[in-house]
């Protein structure tokens, strides 16, 4: 297991990054890399909440964690400090042990020049999945939520 760590801009107001962070809608379209599509089957934005969500490759040539073209993760939230911070636990939906485990990921706002910092840390991350590519997907993630909130998607 292993950790990693993201950081980027948004030119936007915490607050508006924040509600970004805890809404189902927002998940669906932003926190999904580049080739896929989001589906939120639960989300319960509350310490303690659950959430489940899928993510489903486009190309029929993408190959899932937990079905042949989808990745499904469950878990809650452990911590929400509005306008600041939203850690999730969570884990994929799967049969294959190299998969298995807790993973926590912990968003983290600050202001910056005019705007907001998001720094996502991921820990725990099982070794079978390249950092490489768990970094390249939160990048992209960040770069939807940027243009969501930022009103230029």
């Amino acid at each position: 297991m292993y950790s990693t760590q993201v950081s980027g801009h948004v030119n936007a107001p915490r607050t508006a990054v924040y509600q970004a962070l805890v809404d189902a809608d927002a998940i669906a379209r932003w926190r999904v890399p580049d080739g896929m599509s989001g589906q939120v089957h639960t989300f319960d934005a509350r310490e303690g909440g659950r959430f489940r969500v899928s993510l489903t490759y486009d190309a029929q040539s993408g190959t899932g964690k937990s079905a042949s073209h989808t990745d499904t993760y469950h878990g809650h939230f452990a911590k929400l400090v509005p306008d600041e911070q939203v850690v999730e636990v969570l884990e994929f939906e799967t049969q294959d042990p190299a998969l298995g485990g807790t993973m926590t990921m912990t968003t983290t706002l600050t202001d910056a020049d005019g705007g907001t910092d998001v720094l996502v840390v991921h820990e725990g991350i099982p070794d079978s999945i390249p950092a490489a590519d768990n970094e390249t997907g939160t990048r992209m993630a960040l770069a939807h939520l940027a243009r969501l909130v930022e009103g230029t998607r």
